[in-house]
């Protein structure tokens, strides 16, 4: 299949979107900030990582976002069973549930050419890049766009990438992080310069059905 083509090792990773009722976005940040260190430290022997948690300042507001990382399938099966009579988790759902409008989650795997990188502690905001994809341009984009990657590594190191896998399909994620939105401006805007970044928009754009750019704060319990 095309995921061992693109996929980096065995790890998969757990990518959640929260919407979450404005008026509990107070309580909801709470909730998390205190169950979410416990929770990964409480499945951490089934293979369990938080890799980062994020809420949105531009784009769909009052969204949360975390990423989430299972060394494996198997992982995932066992830590998915135990959820089901672990009175910890239970205790967790039963009191985010009411905070929030809706939530979704998409298994992914991250691509090859582009390790996660480890957290940063300078701040920042982060930007999370998500594509559509048109049904069965995968391998196309992937070939196109990690060429295009250098241009833009040139100005600004990549935060991750990863490819979905369970929930809706053919969605790509990337995110970057910047000291600040007028440095990602400049960011952008450099990349335009150097050979090869317009061929790889003008190669990839065509193979997208929608696309969208979030801009993002870490959690104060974020790794």
């Amino acid at each position: 299949t095309f995921s061992k083509l693109l996929a980096r090792g065995k790890a998969i990773n757990e990518v959640q979107f929260h919407n979450v009722k404005p008026e509990s976005i107070s309580d909801y940040h709470k909730l998390v900030e205190e169950y979410y260190p416990k929770i990964s430290s409480h499945f951490e022997a089934d293979g369990l990582k938080l890799r980062g948690s994020w809420l949105s300042e531009v784009g769909e507001l009052d969204k949360a976002v975390h990423i989430w990382e299972y060394e494996g399938y198997s992982s995932y099966d066992t830590i998915m069973f135990k959820r089901r009579t672990d009175k910890f988790w239970q205790e967790f759902e039963s009191k985010l549930r009411p905070l929030l409008i809706k939530r979704e989650n998409q298994i992914c795997l991250e691509f090859a050419f582009w390790a996660t990188s480890k957290p940063k502690f300078d701040g920042g905001v982060y930007e999370l890049r998500t594509y559509l994809l048109k049904p069965g341009r995968m391998l196309e984009w992937e070939q196109n766009w990690k060429l295009g990657l250098e241009c833009r590594r040139q100005f600004c190191e990549p935060v991750g990438a990863w490819f979905s896998q369970l929930g809706d399909l053919n969605y790509v994620h990337h995110m970057w992080h910047y000291p600040d939105l007028n440095d990602r401006k400049i960011t952008r805007e450099s990349a335009w310069q150097v050979d090869g970044w317009a061929q790889t928009v003008y190669n990839t754009v065509r193979l997208v059905e929608n696309m969208n750019a979030t801009i993002l704060t870490p959690l104060t319990f974020s790794p």
